[in-house]
């Protein structure tokens, strides 16, 4: 079960949701993943995408160039770094677009904000996390204006798909045992 605090759209294409990953400090406050009951690691696995304001405006007049670099965490909720991700790309067409969200205000009926670049992320959460959060950390942005970074907290960096997890179930509970028959008392002679 992923608990996004805040959901970009569903693709038009794809049909997937889409959410956002904020950069933030506190796992509480990341997209959270709820694991099910498992015996031994669990593997979580998404696609990484990076998030980009699109523009046909920019892509006519040749300034659309953007090369993104967003890291972000996996953590157990006690704040314990599972591990991290990176995906990088650039985008200079909207060929170069994942999918486009629906739900715009234009006429289009599509979003500005859209994925770009996929890096497919797996990774293996320890068997004692029954939870974990997926925070960003920063943010890169080389575009024909210059180099931009960002860390401020709560700032939209990336956008996550496709979450799935693999695992082995617990085994079932044993059943409990049924108590001896009794049998009946002899009378004493």
């Amino acid at each position: 079960m992923v608990t996004c605090p805040q959901v970009l759209g569903v693709g038009v294409r794809t049909k997937r949701e889409y959410c956002d990953v904020l950069i933030g400090r506190d796992p509480a406050g990341g997209i959270l993943v709820t694991l099910p009951p498992h015996s031994g690691p669990v593997t979580l696995m998404f696609d990484l995408h990076n998030r980009h304001l699109f523009s046909e405006e920019e892509v006519r007049l040749k300034r659309a160039y953007h090369r993104y670099t967003a890291t972000i965490g996996v953590l157990t909720l006690d704040n314990t770094l599972v591990s991290r991700a990176i995906v990088q790309n650039e985008f200079r067409s909207q060929t170069d677009l994942v999918d486009r969200i629906s739900g715009g205000s234009g006429t289009s009926g599509l979003k500005a904000v859209a994925p770009t670049g996929t890096e497919p992320v797996m990774i293996v959460i320890p068997e004692e996390a029954m939870q974990v959060s997926i925070l960003g950390e920063k943010l890169s942005v080389v575009s024909v204006d210059g180099n931009d970074p960002f860390v401020a907290s709560g700032r939209p960096i990336a956008v996550i798909s496709n979450v799935m997890v693999e695992f082995k179930p617990p085994p079932p509970p044993r059943p409990a045992r049924r108590p001896a028959a009794r049998r009946p008392a002899t009378p004493a002679k």
